[in-house]
């Protein structure tokens, strides 16, 4: 039973459970992380430290933290943070229809286990190990404390390969999902006329058509990378993105002071366009990007990636959207030698702008064994469905025929 700071194990293992990430060794964190064939900026110690310390993904919000290290004589050979959750906001697989028939027949459905990144639907490494056996010991220990401590269930949203392979053995069941990126080409593409060139002609002409309407309205875009992005930058970013939560009627999961952090703590992992008229900015779109990850000195070998993730605007312009969020971003990507895109969860019309569909998974147990068979068939009918979907939207491919896999 793992309910103390720290577990002994009868292989010389310790498993310690930490509540903060103020408790973790960054650097160890970080080390291990860097190592993962999948790993990406959003599992770095200070992007969890800054969600905690800025007061979004707490115990207040309904995520609480658990830090679990796997250590044999003090050295750091796996780690993971799972989430208490007392609701499903914020994660992106959606698990709403379960909550539902748990309450319908008397059963309480949260709290529940997460092993995930809160707020963030970008998929990559969960659990960070030094080998294989370390991540499936470390998958087991999150499902025995998901036992003792009588929770509904685990979950692990967007896990790598490796996590869920290391999952599937603990008995968890194997949920798909689908988004849409967009890969350049070995070489990469010498220019996005280069890129567009190879689309179809009905794409071809629609985007630059969507190009041209924002350029007529005399928007223009200015690029800032790292710690060329200025706290003013940083203040009219938020100023947009808190805007366009709120015209929805929402309000924005990260607060300014999540921002002031990744400023402050990790700058090299972001990118901002700003979109100016006459002068004035009006819109900005932020995007991160894997160079921690690409560069540390103990990284796997890993493509240099971009991810769309936030945005929003002050002025509307038509297609300023595409511009800002897919364009711009595409076009930065192929001039730097990106060789992948990320466009997040959902969104059916990225297709058109050259996101082709991929599958993400997630890996899934529920204590309860009548619930977990019912789920094991649901997910069976789930993946056909999935499949047939891909298939449609392989149909719609925006390239040629003979760049259709």
């Amino acid at each position: 039973m793992i309910d103390k700071k720290t577990t002994a194990t009868s292989n010389d293992y310790v498993i310690r459970v930490l509540d903060s990430p103020a408790e973790v060794t960054a650097s160890a964190w970080n080390a291990l992380l860097f190592s993962q064939p999948q790993a990406t900026p959003f599992m770095r110690h200070e992007y969890l430290h800054a969600l905690h310390a800025s007061g979004c993904a707490t115990p207040d919000t309904g995520w609480t933290p658990k830090f679990f290290l796997l250590e044999r004589q003090g050295a750091l050979l796996a780690a993971c943070v799972l989430y208490l959750k007392t609701h499903s906001h914020g994660e992106y697989v959606f698990d709403w229809a379960w909550a539902k028939a748990y309450a319908q027949h008397g059963l309480a459905y949260y709290p529940k286990a997460l092993c995930a990144v809160p707020f963030t639907p970008v998929p990559g490494a969960r659990l960070l190990a030094k080998t294989q056996a370390h991540r499936e010991q470390l998958a087991t220990a999150l499902l025995d404390f998901c036992q003792h401590q009588q929770l509904s269930g685990l979950h692990s949203l967007f896990a790598s390969d490796n996590d869920l392979a290391a999952f599937e053995t603990s008995g968890l069941l194997l949920r798909h999902t689908v988004q849409f990126h967009w890969h350049n080409t070995t070489p990469g593409y010498a220019s996005f006329d280069a890129f567009l060139a190879q689309l179809t002609p009905d794409k071809r002409k629609k985007i630059r058509q969507e190009r041209r309407k924002v350029a007529d309205a005399g928007v223009r875009f200015r690029v800032a990378e790292g710690c060329q992005i200025s706290p003013a930058d940083w203040e009219f970013f938020y100023r947009c993105y808190e805007r366009t939560y709120l015209e929805h009627g929402n309000l924005p999961y990260l607060n300014r002071d999540f921002f002031t952090r990744m400023a402050s703590a990790m700058p090299e992992d972001w990118l901002l366009f700003v979109a100016e008229r006459n002068g004035q900015a009006i819109a900005a779109s932020l995007i991160a990007i894997n160079t921690s990850c690409a560069h540390a000195p103990q990284a796997a070998a890993t493509q240099r990636v971009a991810y769309g993730r936030y945005w929003g605007a002050l002025e509307r312009v038509d297609c300023l959207h595409f511009e800002a969020c897919y364009y711009q971003p595409l076009q930065w990507c192929i001039a730097n030698g990106y060789q992948r895109f990320e466009g997040g969860a959902q969104g059916e019309h990225k297709l058109a702008r050259a996101l082709l569909p991929v599958t993400t998974t997630s890996a899934h147990w529920l204590a309860q064994p009548q619930f977990l068979a019912a789920v094991d068939r649901y997910l069976s009918a789930e993946r056909e469905g999935i499949q047939d979907y891909l298939g449609a939207l392989h149909q719609h491919s925006p390239f040629k025929s003979a760049m259709v896999d």
